[in-house]
């Protein structure tokens, strides 16, 4: 156990990593019951915060995202039990967003700080590109409550529950195009062809520069 606790002191970004691969996983085994959403939105409270602690190098990056956790952990449980009432989800992208941004930018930050690659570091860049998509997905949730039917998907129109938003933004970053959820009105075309603009720079210059390093070290 001691062993297992120092490992993730020293390597919070492959807790944070760990915990986003545990929600995609079990997503589709308990969304449909409220007990299910409770515990899903106990897990993302648990994201939040080990978001937190992947960015607590510095104290200024600790307190700014405290700043933003301690309402985003309110609104993830609030969204487990309010099932798709407007304002919650509106406020609730309006604090996950700046937040998940926040710590993408504070983990590339940390990439960049020195010209060595560690263990911790190659978890931080899959981290960073995981949080992306998790900031674009409560984007695309905000966008389709201001500008309703955004999106349509094989089974219709109207919203979209978040979890294809999720699928939505990760073959959007990854560039693969294979979701079948797909934007219909001008202001949610925009916001995916930013997320598709992040996705490439992210590769070009993050992913581009730890290859480079590793290949100089050798």
């Amino acid at each position: 156990m001691r062993r297992i606790l120092r490992a993730v002191a020293e390597h919070p970004s492959a807790l944070l990593l760990g915990l986003q691969v545990l929600v995609v996983l079990a997503f589709p085994f308990l969304e449909g019951s409220t007990a299910g959403r409770a515990t899903l939105g106990a897990v993302q409270v648990c994201v939040v915060l080990a978001a937190t602690w992947a960015v607590r190098r510095g104290p200024t990056l600790t307190w700014v995202a405290v700043l933003f956790a301690a309402p985003a952990v309110v609104f993830s449980v609030a969204e487990a039990f309010v099932d798709r009432t407007h304002w919650v989800v509106l406020v609730s992208a309006a604090l996950h967003v700046p937040f998940y941004m926040f710590v993408s930018y504070a983990l590339i930050r940390y990439l960049f700080h020195d010209d060595k690659v560690t263990r911790d570091e190659l978890f931080a860049t899959a981290a960073a590109f995981t949080v992306v998509a998790w900031a674009f997905a409560y984007v695309y949730a905000g966008a389709q409550v201001l500008w309703p039917d955004s999106f349509v998907a094989y089974s219709g129109g109207g919203p979209r529950p978040w979890f294809e938003l999720l699928y939505l933004s990760f073959t959007t970053l990854t560039s693969v195009g294979l979701s079948d959820v797909t934007p219909v009105l001008n202001h949610a075309r925009s916001l995916v062809m930013l997320e598709q603009v992040a996705g490439v720079f992210y590769v070009a210059l993050v992913v581009a520069r730890l290859v480079t390093l590793t290949a100089r070290r050798h």
